[in-house]
């Protein structure tokens, strides 16, 4: 209810709720008229056809649409009739059961994160670790915002403080757990690291469509499941590129700069190699977000 009494669900016009749950908390009736909001309850999978909600389309004639999926419905078959166009994909999470579900419910819960443009985590009162949570969904999509919300609106989920390495170090040492929380902290927060230096080792990859004269350091990332992996690294210039061999282990010390790259289609984190040696390929190859 909170979320829906924010500016960014305000709109001129009647919006149409479509509910597919019943949650603990029932919506005020108040608040539903104060946002000129009129509510839909579809409880059953297999009445959530475009027939039926072309039918509420008529009814209602509103401005907007918002629907309330079920997560445990199978959000892959979803069918909407043909006139209807998604403006937004929006998701909120309960904080306090993610946990579980992302454990034993992961490939569900991706799919619904994956196409989601804003991801709300609510009920984050008395959870420690909300950087863990931002750094799990953003392993699945990069390019989502997230927002946590607690009793009293939004809160700061991340400090400097809080990762596991030092800001201020001559040169900031990334291992397996730091290069996770490093690679997605940076693409939120570049203003952190433009012009510090830091060493990893990593895997080359050499795209064809790269300019002469870079490559990306990265490394491989299990964002879901063992099936949906993700290779995450930056362009990094260094000279001496053509000697470098696609999935070659290398230890990489470079320092960072916001700059435009067009692989990137804008501005983003560029690496500037100042030394890149030959390495062993660690003992856990694949990154960890935890």
């Amino acid at each position: 209810m909170y979320t829906l009494a924010q500016p960014y669900f305000q709109t001129r016009g009647k919006t149409l709720l479509i509910l597919c749950e019943e949650g603990e908390n029932e919506y005020d009736t108040a608040l539903l008229k104060r946002s000129h909001t009129v509510l839909e309850l579809i409880e059953e999978e297999s009445e959530f056809a475009p027939d039926r909600l072309i039918e509420l389309e008529k009814k209602h004639k509103p401005e907007r649409i918002i629907i309330e999926y079920n997560g445990m419905w199978n959000y892959k078959e979803m069918k909407l009739p043909w006139h209807w166009k998604i403006e937004q994909q929006i998701t909120t999470i309960n904080a306090a059961t993610f946990p579980m579900y992302f454990t034993n419910m992961k490939s569900l819960l991706a799919e619904q994160i994956r196409k989601s443009e804003l991801i709300i985590f609510n009920r984050c009162d008395g959870v420690e670790d909300l950087g863990s949570y931002k750094r799990n969904v953003k392993a699945i999509n990069p390019k989502a915002e997230i927002i946590f919300e607690g009793e009293n609106g939004e809160i700061n989920e991340i400090l400097e403080e809080d990762l596991p390495y030092d800001l201020k170090a001559p040169v900031i040492e990334l291992n397996n757990e730091s290069y996770g929380i490093w690679y997605l902290d940076s693409l939120d927060h570049l203003e952190r690291y433009e012009g510090k230096t830091i060493s990893f080792v990593g895997m080359v990859l050499k795209p064809k469509q790269f300019p002469k004269g870079y490559f990306v350091p990265g490394r491989m990332a299990m964002t879901c499941c063992a099936e949906d992996m993700a290779f995450l690294g930056y362009a990094c210039e260094y000279e001496k590129t053509d000697a470098l061999e696609n999935q070659q282990w290398v230890k990489v010390t470079a320092q960072v700069e916001k700059a435009y790259f067009s692989d990137y289609e804008g501005e983003g984190p560029v690496l500037h190699a100042i030394s890149v040696e030959q390495a062993k390929a660690p003992k856990e190859e694949v990154i960890s977000f935890v």
